[in-house]
């Protein structure tokens, strides 16, 4: 599959910024608490050790930002996803699991087989539209209404980064654990001060970028860009409010309550739609209530090749996992 972006995503300004509290936002619906989960202990010792030691991969081999690489390789700590629209479902199986029709609607991305009974099992069973077909992953977003019609992103990218954070913390990034689950955005803002992602239009600079929609010109389209928190706590897959195991970093670490940096995944969507904004509505509200959730489900050996071979050394990679 052709790359979509062929640069590293540049957010308009303050775009990553944590929002108020220093977590993202919930759902509009009401959360039912979920039990905490446990993790393999040598995650729970990786916690332990902090952010500023560089752990041992599954293979045994230590990432090493000095290595000697290609002089051509970009010095970017990333690798992609390029995923395209699934389906639409009023589901969501990290806020409302078991529950069918109890969200607002959502369109879906990766895993082909999201609904309001997922578990991690399915999605390793299921089957994915991403490059690379590895990513099982499920990724969902509120619908968008354009004149009342539902209107799909045309690319969907969700890149995987170690920017955010200092130098030591990147080369000291995990991977992020499977079934891991994390949600960004502020589906409850009542106003666009409350929000955590930005709207901006492709190819029109000059279009000042805004926590709700914008008005873009002709022949463009609609951005939407959404940065989630990176840094765990180390032990919980989930939380009952769906947030309190992750936080973004602080002054460039991980705080002591969070200790472990995984990767910061950045939701890009592009929707092939201009013109006035007061067409367009989310399922969740206005614009600024736009909000992601992502369900990992990449192979455990893929997402740590990624993080040790792209992300700790400081290496652009494309979908392949391989330098682009």
């Amino acid at each position: 599959m052709r790359r979509i972006m062929s640069d590293s995503p540049t957010p308009p300004t303050g775009t990553g910024t944590a929002p108020a509290g220093g977590t993202p936002a919930g759902h509009a619906r009401r959360r039912r608490p979920r039990p905490r989960h446990a993790v393999p202990a040598a995650i729970v010792v990786a916690a332990a050790l902090g952010a500023g030691q560089l752990m041992t991969g599954s293979s045994g081999a230590q990432a090493d930002p000095g290595a000697e690489v290609a002089a051509d390789v970009v010095r970017v700590a990333e690798f992609v996803a390029e995923c395209t629209f699934s389906h639409r479902l009023p589901d969501d199986p990290i806020v409302f699991p078991d529950l069918p029709g109890a969200s607002h609607m959502h369109s879906f991305f990766g895993n082909t087989s999201v609904d309001a009974h997922t578990t991690v099992e399915d999605l390793l069973r299921g089957e994915s539209n991403c490059d690379p077909v590895v990513d099982l992953s499920g990724y969902w977003v509120p619908t968008l209404y354009v004149d009342g019609e539902p209107v799909e992103p045309a690319t969907a990218t969700f890149y995987y980064l170690g920017e955010g954070v200092n130098e030591n913390v990147t080369a000291a990034i995990q991977p992020m654990p499977l079934g891991l689950k994390m949600l960004a955005g502020n589906a409850v803002a009542t106003s666009p001060d409350e929000a955590s992602s930005r709207w901006s239009c492709l190819h029109a600079g000059h279009v000042e970028p805004s926590r709700d929609f914008v008005e873009c010109p002709p022949d463009t389209m609609l951005e939407s860009y959404l940065d989630f928190p990176q840094c765990w706590d180390g032990v919980n897959l989930d939380s009952a409010d769906h947030k309190s195991h992750m936080s973004y970093p602080v002054a460039g670490q991980c705080p002591e309550s969070h200790p472990v940096p995984v990767p910061k995944l950045r939701q890009v969507l592009r929707y092939p739609v201009n013109g006035d904004p007061s067409r367009f509505e989310l399922a969740s509200g206005p614009g600024y209530t736009m909000h992601g959730d992502l369900f990992n489900a990449w192979p455990e050996d893929e997402m740590e090749r990624r993080v040790r071979d792209c992300i700790n050394p400081v290496i652009k990679c494309g979908p392949d996992g391989r330098p682009s």
